[in-house]
Formats: C-alpha cells, structure tokens, sequence
C-alpha cells in the first residue's frame, strides 16, 4: 500500500509534515503565518508605489490642467523627502509591505538625482562666468555688485535691473568690467571686448534678454542672457506659466539660429531643467550645475533655495566646475561656472 503525506499544525502555529523518511517540524515565527506585519501599512505601501511612479513618469503628467506637469517637475527632487517620512511610518506600524514597497521610490530617485550627490567638478577652465537676478526691489545695490565683481567672474550678467539701479551698477563694475551692455532690463559686464550686442527678442513686448560675442583668449563665444517671465501657483488657476513658456520657446529658436558654435547662455529662465516647458532650450544646450556642480545648486528663494531656477547653460563647450554664491541683497543667489572654451 503507497505510504502518504500528511501535514498538520502543531500547537506552537508550525506546519508539521509527515513522510516516507519519518515526521520532521517546520517552525516559522508565528507573525510572518499570520497576516500581521504584511496587512499592516497597506496604505503606506500604496502611497510608496505611487511616489515611484510620479517620478518615474513625471513627464507624463498633463499639463492641460493648471500646468500641473510643470509644477511637479519644478520641485520633483524634493519627493525625496517623502521616502524617510513614510519610512517613520512604516516602522511605526510595524509594517513589512510599507518597507519593501520603499524599495522603489529609493530607487527611482536616486537614478533621477543620485548623480548630483556626487562632486563632479574638475580643473582648470577657460572662461568664468556668473548670473544673477538681483532684483527690482534690492535694497542695496552698491554691495551687490561689489559680491558680484568679487567673484572672479570673467563675464557677470544680471537680470532685473531697475532704470534706477543701472547707474550704480555701471559705476561700481567699471573698476573690472571694461565692457558692457544693457538692454532693457538685462545687462552683461566682461572682462573682454564684446561685438555685435543686440537685444533678443523673447515675444513679451519689452526687453529681457539679448545676444553678443566675446573674444576670450581661448577663442570666441556667443553668449546670450534672458530673463523669463516670472511663473505663480494660484488657486483658482494653477501654475501660470503659459507666458513663460511662449518666451522659452523664443529664445530656443533664436538659439538654435545662432551661427556660432559655441554659446552660453546666463539667466533667469524662472523654470529647472526636468520642466518639460523648457525642452526648447534644454533639449540643445548642457546645464553646468548638472554636468560640473556639486550638489542640486538650487538658487532661489534666497532665504531657503528649493529651486534651481537660474541656470547656466552650454553648447560646445565643456563645463568644470559650477557653484552657488554667497546671499546678496536680493532674492534670489548668484550662480557661476567655469567653462573650457578650447577642447
């Protein structure tokens, strides 16, 4: 007669199996049978999964509802914020699923951002540069100026600049800058000789960014300047960025006309590179900060920086180093780089 198997439970809650080869006891601690640790935190496992998945496909979030796509993408680094905190969570409620489900984000993010953990910068460089918007309403341009000159910078643009304040501006960077231009409400100081300066047009009726070459010794570059129209999150209508946008899309063109090689462009673009309304510029020219920084860079406001807002861009050129500067009297921090020219 075939011998059979019999399974039972013991009183402890352990399978016990029976064979040909005699009983054997197969002991699991009691709450990895129950349902315990695995039922608890449902919720925080599902909000972990979702996490990953807004990260993961950002770029497919409409943005035909208050811009909702761009908003997201403007502070997507900071969803990593969100995996410690659900972490708490699940060691609170004991919870395995909302553990292992935490496995994702982590990786999601990290594969988005761990690269800007990472030192990056290099030495050498051609050319240093700087950008700074140092707003309309600065309380004290006369030392603003003085930081940014004290820089080192070899090229200074700044963006927002009162009728009232260009004169301070000039009379402070003369010393250093012999060479400058403003247009409109931008202007661009060098340290050499810039020719055929002219104002671009970024479809907002007035002036906000223009175009020039300077003749480094390393050989000549074109640098543009541009101060997007500034975006805000309402209520009753969500992020009003459309005329940002309209502007990006502008000056991505008039990039994309641009004859020389190698460009720079500095400025206020009021957007970060993963916001898909930039790709008109994005999708042609570097971040420094990406490709040479330490860290996110993130520029504005200057109180606590969760954005990285003013960019510093390259095409044809190799970016070494990019860094934050020290809080002036605006808003917003100055942001540099130093750039190979001749490679």
């Amino acid at each position: 007669m075939a011998q059979g198997y019999a399974t039972e439970t013991d009183q402890e809650g352990g399978p016990v199996s029976g064979g040909p080869g005699g009983r054997f006891r197969l002991r699991l601690p009691h709450s990895l049978l129950g349902s315990g640790i695995w039922r608890r935190g449902l919720v925080l496992a599902a909000v972990a999964i979702l996490l990953a998945l807004l990260m993961l496909l950002h770029s497919h979030i409409p943005n035909t509802v208050g811009n909702l796509g761009s908003l997201i993408e403007t502070f997507l680094p900071w969803c990593g914020l969100l995996v410690p905190l659900l972490l708490i969570g699940a060691v609170v409620r004991r919870s395995a699923s909302a553990v292992v489900a935490l496995v994702l984000p982590t990786v999601v993010w990290f594969n988005l951002f761990g690269g800007l953990l990472l030192d990056r910068t290099g030495p050498g460089g051609d050319l240093t540069v700087a950008t700074h918007n140092v707003n309309a309403e600065n309380p004290d341009p006369t030392g603003t100026a003085r930081d940014v000159a004290a820089s080192g910078a070899d090229v200074v643009a700044l963006q927002e600049l009162a009728p009232a304040a260009v004169p301070v501006y000039k009379k402070v960077l003369a010393a250093t800058y012999p060479y400058h231009s403003v247009q409109g409400t931008v202007g661009l100081w060098s340290k050499y000789p810039m020719r055929g300066t002219k104002s671009v047009d970024i479809k907002l009726g007035w002036v906000r960014a223009l175009r020039t070459e300077i003749s480094t010794p390393a050989g000549v570059v074109a640098v543009y300047e541009a101060h997007l129209p500034s975006v805000r999150v309402k209520l009753n209508a969500g992020f009003t960025a459309s005329e940002r946008d309209h502007s990006a899309d502008a000056l991505g063109q008039a990039i994309r006309r641009e004859p020389q090689r190698r460009v720079v462009l500095l400025g206020d673009l009021n957007g970060t590179m993963n916001d898909r309304a930039l790709k008109g510029v994005t999708a042609q020219m570097r971040s420094t900060q990406g490709a040479a920084g330490s860290g996110f860079g993130f520029s504005w406001p200057a109180a606590f920086p969760m954005a990285r807002i003013d960019q510093i861009m390259v095409r044809d050129v190799e970016p070494v180093t990019s860094w934050t500067l020290p809080r002036t009297g605006s808003d917003h921090l100055p942001v540099a780089a130093k750039i190979r020219i001749g490679h």
